[in-house]
This record gives C-alpha cells, sequence and structure tokens, in this order.
C-alpha cells in the first residue's frame, strides 16, 4: 500500500525584502493590470525589457487579487470585476512608514479615501491629493511567519 501525503500549500507571499522600515526613500510603482492566470508571463515580459527578477509576489484572497513586483512595476492580476476598485488609484508608493504620510498629507489638505489598514504585506492607505491624484501608500513589515 502506498502511503498518501497531504501537498504541502504553496506560499502565499515572497518577497526579497519584508520590511520597508530602513527604506531610504519611497518606492514608486507604476501598477499594470491583468487579467486572470496572466501573472506569470507578464511578470516575464518585464523581466526579460527591465533585465531584472522580481522581487515580490503575493496572493490577496480576500480581494481576489494576485500582485507581482518588477522594478518600479507593480503587476496586478485579477478578473475586471477584482481590479475594477484599484483601476481608479494613479500609483503605489512604498513607504518606511505609512502613519507619517499619513499625517502629513491630512494636515496638507488630502483626503484619505481608504484609511489606514492591515494588507497582507503589512498596512497601507489610499489619499486623493489637493490635484486629484490617487495613490497607495503602503509600508512591509514581516508577517508572523516571518515572510
Amino acid at each position: 500500500m502506498t502511503e498518501q501525503t497531504s501537498p504541502v500549500p504553496a506560499p502565499t507571499m515572497w518577497r526579497l525584502r519584508n520590511d520597508s522600515s530602513d527604506l531610504p526613500e519611497p518606492r514608486t510603482y507604476t501598477r499594470v493590470f491583468t487579467g486572470p492566470g496572466t501573472l506569470d508571463s507578464v511578470a516575464a515580459f518585464y523581466e526579460r525589457v527591465l533585465g531584472r527578477e522580481r522581487d515580490l509576489w503575493f496572493a490577496y484572497p480576500e480581494k481576489n487579487l494576485a500582485l507581482a513586483a518588477v522594478g518600479s512595476f507593480l503587476l496586478v492580476e485579477g478578473t475586471e470585476e477584482a481590479l475594477a476598485p484599484f483601476r481608479t488609484t494613479h500609483g503605489t508608493l512604498l513607504v518606511d512608514s505609512a502613519q507619517p504620510y499619513l499625517d502629513r498629507l491630512v494636515a496638507e489638505g488630502a483626503e484619505i479615501v481608504y484609511p489606514l489598514v492591515k494588507v497582507p504585506t503589512g498596512s497601507g492607505f489610499t489619499a486623493r491629493h489637493p490635484d486629484g491624484t490617487l495613490i497607495e501608500y503602503v509600508e512591509h513589515r514581516p508577517t508572523e511567519e516571518g515572510l
């Protein structure tokens, strides 16, 4: 009789750096939206064009998304329905700590569209700048599993 083993679940997150607290300056991401099942091929395209490998990948099951980063591109995979709430955001800014940015933005008259909340990579919020630009601010922190 052959022993049956349970398959090991695939990791839900991989990051080259899991903590942005020592980031010397914000990292700007241009968002690229892609349909279901295309994240790997789209990431491979950007890897070839930029000559560098992706440094972030994670599943975001609560939002039915998967994301990867290659250089300054944040690739977001999902159905049109899942992507719809994210398409209006112009970009993502990875910062050392989200709260100081939130405080400065409020002091400068920005509208906080989505409050500071926990996200799979740490925490983040979305603000509409006085000029109308909609930016997501995110800080990365290690997960409980150390990812």
